[in-house]
This record gives structure tokens, C-alpha cells and sequence, in this order.
């Protein structure tokens, strides 16, 4: 009775410790004295290259001496398939600044120029979807010290945020 009770009390508790999160979150401000849109995008690593690996068919080992040289060039072109910005009613395309390496975290620095106002940003997020049906990707925008927020998931991939 003793070693049935255990495991209907452990059971649970080791099925939240196996359970991974899956989010991404994407920062996006507007400069209005650069007359800009700059976002910061962050995923965590091993799902981002997981990703880029089965879509691309890599075998990609970031942060290691074994990543290529033009890893950029994926980043870009997955990026642009799964990430689309309409800045007032407009799609817009963003520049690939760059990414960084933090622990198991990438940021990625985009930036879309010639922007005098923004009255609206739609996003459509679908950034690692189709891999893990679980991924949630959060935008958070401050525009004119106005600050929105938008969930996307697979269900619901794309949000409107009026200012």
C-alpha cells in the first residue's frame, strides 16, 4: 500500500520537473528622434536550432567552433518566413542587425528604419510552431511611453496593437 501511495505522489511531481517551457519574447520600441522600429527578439537556443536544423536539413552546432560562418544567413531567412511586421496598416521589412549569445538564450536585433509614427503594429509570430505545438511567443511594444502586449501561439499567430 505504501509503494502505491508513493508513486501516485510521485508520478505527478516528476511529470513538472520533465515539463520544458516554451517562450520567446520579442521587445519592440520606437525611436522616434532615429525615426525607427527597433526590436529585440530573444529564443532559447537549442529550440531555435532544433528548428533550424529539421526545417533547413543542418546540422548547425551554435555556439560551438563547429557553427558555420554563415549561420546569419539562416537566422535571416527563418526569421522573415516566421516573423512579419505591418506598421500602420503596412507590411514593413525589418533589417537583420545581428544576434547575440547569452547562456542558452540568442537575441536577435532588428530594426526598421524611415518610421515618423506608429499608430498600429500587427505581428504575425509563428517563430518555432511547428516544432513545439506548446510555444508561446510574447510581444511586448512601447510606443509614445505606451506600453502593449500580445500572447501568440499556434492557434492564434497573429495580434494588432493600436496606439
Amino acid at each position: 500500500m505504501k509503494k502505491y501511495f508513493s508513486l501516485l505522489f510521485i508520478i505527478p511531481l516528476l511529470s513538472f520537473s520533465v515539463h520544458k517551457y516554451y517562450l520567446a519574447l520579442t521587445e519592440i520600441e520606437h525611436d522616434s528622434k532615429n525615426k525607427s522600429v527597433q526590436m529585440i527578439m530573444n529564443v532559447f537556443m537549442d529550440d531555435f536550432e532544433l528548428a533550424l536544423n529539421k526545417d533547413y536539413h543542418l546540422d548547425l552546432q551554435l555556439a560551438s567552433k563547429q557553427e558555420p560562418k554563415n549561420v546569419d544567413t539562416y537566422f535571416q531567412k527563418y526569421l522573415q518566413a516566421h516573423f512579419k511586421v505591418q506598421i500602420n496598416g503596412k507590411e514593413e521589412n525589418y533589417k537583420y542587425i545581428g544576434k547575440e549569445y547569452d547562456g542558452n538564450i540568442i537575441y536577435f536585433y532588428l530594426e526598421i528604419n524611415n518610421i515618423e509614427s506608429v499608430k498600429s503594429i500587427e505581428i504575425q509570430n509563428d517563430i518555432l510552431v511547428a516544432h513545439f505545438p506548446d510555444q508561446q511567443n510574447l510581444v511586448k511594444a512601447k510606443i509614445n511611453n505606451e506600453r502593449k502586449s500580445l500572447f501568440l501561439d499556434k492557434k492564434n499567430d497573429k495580434g494588432l496593437l493600436k496606439f
